[in-house]
């Protein structure tokens, strides 16, 4: 699944990045005419520095060209292709290749959203220690307890505010060495906000998930309206940035040094996809296949594999600030990456497997002589 969804996800990005980049150098060369910039203001914005005209004398047939692919692709859509797009393609092959997980946008619950849907993820339910996730525990607890040093408060189930910044409960909760001593410390079923730093805001912190603690400890994270609104600009500023990153002078490069920005920019949506949660199921799987795919739309492949016992979304969640998740990731992750274009090569992914019944038959297939 991921191969395939990573592949798709590959080839309509470069389409995109293909239109942008033409854009991008007839913008320099000035042959695009400054009134088309007024229709053009929800498109992703690219540096202008328009000159000149289509009839000035310094048209050529290859900015013809351009200009038609421009056209082209204004036509289908794909200029104004935003975040949520690209993700959908890894979300439709998530949802075939795993047809009873419940796998939607949580916007798309109604009722729940409004309510406040989150995603639920235990790493102790009682007694009992979730083998998945169990292995966050302690570092989970850890961000907990400087969450509430900085703070000096969490919440109660009820949403009220526990003061923890008199009688020595801070001393007795910085000391702490499991979750059981931490609910001892605070006395009652609470919660408290992990800090998610913008970069398309300056200063503004979103919300990122929550560590709960009552009968089980846990991480959920809410999707309420205001902060999927957050969140939905933080990520379409991300992939702007991203777009911006690849599609200028540097367009189309194979070499591995001039495409650390372009890494980078792809590590930054990556963390604001995780820190989002917004699928009911499968945020992490769909994440991880968009950063493959958008990888490959940049030359670059993973020939690796995540490192045993890491989770890449728990390091995103856990980490305040994109730059401190990209220090976590790079060390395993760009040694793995070598600058390939085969990919190129390949049959369009979109047209080759149109229905449902064709993308099901190629999950489905097996070599005999892999077998």
């Amino acid at each position: 699944m991921a191969g395939l969804a990573a592949i798709e996800i590959a080839q309509k990005v470069s389409k995109v990045w293909r239109s942008l980049q033409a854009e991008w150098r007839n913008a320099k060369k000035g042959t695009l005419k400054s009134g088309k910039r007024a229709r053009r203001r929800d498109r992703i914005n690219l540096p202008s520095q328009n000159r000149g005209g289509a009839g000035c004398s310094t048209s050529s047939s290859s900015e013809t060209s351009a200009s038609y692919i421009i056209a082209e692709d204004r036509l289908s859509g794909r200029g104004r292709i935003s975040w949520q797009d690209i993700y959908s393609v890894a979300v439709k092959w998530r949802q075939i290749s795993e047809p009873c997980d419940p796998v939607v946008w949580v916007n798309k619950l109604s009722e729940e959203f409004n309510a406040g849907f989150g995603s639920h993820t235990p790493m102790i339910l009682g007694q009992a220690k979730v083998v998945r996730y169990y292995p966050n525990y302690e570092r989970t607890l850890d961000v907990a307890k400087t969450i509430i040093k900085e703070k000096a408060y969490v919440r109660s189930k009820t949403d009220g505010i526990i003061d923890l910044s008199k009688d020595g409960k801070l001393e007795e909760i910085m000391n702490a060495k499991s979750c059981s001593d931490l609910y001892k410390a605070v006395g009652e079923d609470f919660w408290l906000a992990t800090g998610c730093n913008s970069t398309a805001l300056e200063g503004k912190q979103l919300e990122g998930t929550r560590i709960t603690h009552g009968y089980d400890f846990a991480i959920r994270t809410p999707c309420t309206p205001a902060r999927w609104e957050d969140f939905d600009e933080e990520m379409q500023a991300a992939w702007e940035n991203l777009c911006n990153t690849f599609c200028g002078e540097n367009y189309g490069s194979t070499d591995f040094g001039v495409l650390e920005k372009m890494r980078d920019a792809i590590l930054r949506i990556t963390y604001y996809w995780y820190n989002f949660m917004p699928l009911s199921r499968g945020t992490a799987a769909v994440g991880f296949v968009v950063l493959l795919g958008l990888l490959l739309a940049a030359n670059m492949e993973f020939t690796g594999s995540i490192p045993k016992g890491l989770q890449v979304d728990w390091e995103a969640i856990l980490n305040f600030h994109p730059n401190s998740f990209t220090d976590s990731v790079k060390s395993w992750l760009y040694p793995s990456l070598n600058v390939s274009t085969s990919w190129k090569e390949y049959p369009d992914v979109m047209s080759t497997l149109s229905t449902t019944a064709s993308v099901v038959a190629a999950l489905s297939h097996c070599d005999d002589q892999t077998a």
